[in-house]
């Protein structure tokens, strides 16, 4: 395998040794920690169920691996019995008991490989197993970042809406201050009260955003019961330089969920030799100790022989068999073509999103810096008495809108660029020290 996934054995070994099933949250978030986005990424792939149930599968798969192998050895089994007869007919009085014990031993001598493919195909669903892994991670990676950044942005969009509430408030002081020398009317003073009332609104509402977004934050970690904590305020412009034809070569490469399905096909055409081999006969051997008798001692004796089973009508059951396997082939095929589809479209969107909002965090920082320069005109002129309080607060709401804007283009781009690596299939990789060997 090219690349099995190295966050499975780390994860493994944490969850075993480090963090027990069902440990309470605190016992991994303390409260009042302050958390980086490589911390939260951590701790997801270490505690959320899909990341565990992704692991358990492979366990299942590895032991399956087992089961086949299991043909390779001798079976040996062992049984005892008893029973009484007693005749009907009256002529016969004569009841006696009846004991049985044998010992058996069976070994598959030679079946025309149809071990060995069993195993084979038990190998090459644990190795998809292991990209199901690989995909549940890269899925969890982009819902942190992704609820991460939302969180960040709620955080922002409430220091807007503090802003806002701040100058409101500056500027109805300073109607007040006008109204009772008498240099502006009552209205600039009920408009300033009306302006103060609507951005405490929108703090409210950019509050339960703020608590919104925490509560995904903690279901993207499988924390749903975290205690409080903060996160590190990085949202930030950090370009990220890759071209639309490197992205969709390197998802072709990496992407896990694709890996996964290549590997189930491989299984998928081996199931038809697997199937092909019910044509062929078997050739086992078997050896019996018996002892039997009605009463003790027993008398005992035994057996051993070599036994050939050939399969020569079974109602066109393994020729269905064959078929069953074709079909589930071309199911595989059909349904790696759809995905190798879904892949490009993924990639093209997230390239396309990335760049979009790369364009749009320039051009919004530019009406930002404009905007408040239009507030500190606005707030001059009114200071000075040709103003008038609608072009206060059009100006500030302009404002409260540009810096709303620039935060929303800084965190579409830093999920578009979450979004793109989950689309190549390398999300993961900043989070994995080392490869992880072939189990």
């Amino acid at each position: 395998m090219q690349r099995l996934f190295s966050i499975f054995i780390i994860c493994s070994l944490l969850f075993v040794f480090i963090i027990p099933f069902g440990s309470d949250a605190e016992e991994v978030i303390k409260k009042g920690e302050i958390l980086d986005l490589k911390r939260c990424v951590e701790i997801a792939l270490k505690i959320h169920p899909n990341i565990i149930a992704a692991m358990s599968a492979s366990d299942v798969n590895e032991s399956k691996i087992g089961q086949a192998k299991s043909n390779y050895y001798p079976q040996i089994n062992w049984s005892s019995g008893y029973s009484k007869y007693s005749p009907v007919s009256r002529t016969m009085n004569r009841s006696f008991n009846e004991y049985t014990s044998s010992a058996t031993l069976k070994q598959n001598i030679y079946d025309f490989g149809k071990t060995a493919t069993q195993v084979d195909i038990q190998r090459l669903n644990l190795n998809s197993s292991h990209f199901d892994i690989d995909n549940v991670a890269e899925q969890l990676i982009f819902n942190v970042k992704q609820a991460y950044y939302g969180l960040l942005q709620a955080q922002k969009n409430r220091d807007v809406a503090i802003e806002s509430i701040k100058q409101f408030e500056q500027h109805l002081k300073q109607a007040k201050g006008f109204y009772e020398v008498g240099i502006k009317s009552k209205f600039d003073v009920t408009k300033a009260e009306v302006d103060l009332s609507n951005a405490k609104l929108n703090m409210i509402r950019a509050e339960n955003a703020l608590k919104i977004a925490k509560v995904n934050l903690d279901n993207a970690l499988g924390l749903p019961d975290a205690p409080e904590y903060e996160i590190k305020d990085d949202l930030s412009l950090q370009k990220y330089q890759i071209s639309l034809a490197d992205a969709i070569k390197l998802a072709y490469e990496n992407r896990p969920d694709l890996k996964a399905i290549i590997a189930r096909k491989r299984g998928a055409e081996s199931s038809i030799e697997l199937a092909k081999k019910n044509y062929y006969p078997t050739l086992s051997g078997n050896a019996d100790y018996n002892w039997s008798g009605s009463k003790l001692p027993l008398g005992d004796g035994w057996d051993v022989g070599v036994t050939i089973t050939f399969p020569i009508f079974s109602g066109f059951l393994t020729k269905y068999q064959v078929s069953e396997a074709r079909a589930n082939l071309n199911i595989l095929k059909a349904n790696e073509e759809t995905l190798r589809q879904s892949v490009l479209l993924e990639v093209q969107q997230a390239y396309l999103n990335l760049r979009e909002a790369e364009e749009r965090i320039s051009t919004t920082k530019i009406i930002v810096r404009q905007a408040e320069e239009n507030l500190e005109l606005a707030n001059g002129r009114y200071g000075a008495g040709v103003g008038n309080p609608i072009e206060v607060t059009d100006a500030v709401v302009a404002l409260s809108n540009a810096k709303t804007a620039y935060i929303q283009a800084l965190t579409d781009y830093n999920v578009a660029m979450a979004s793109i690596q989950k689309a190549m299939g390398i999300g993961s990789m900043e989070y994995s020290d080392k490869r992880m060997v072939k189990r």
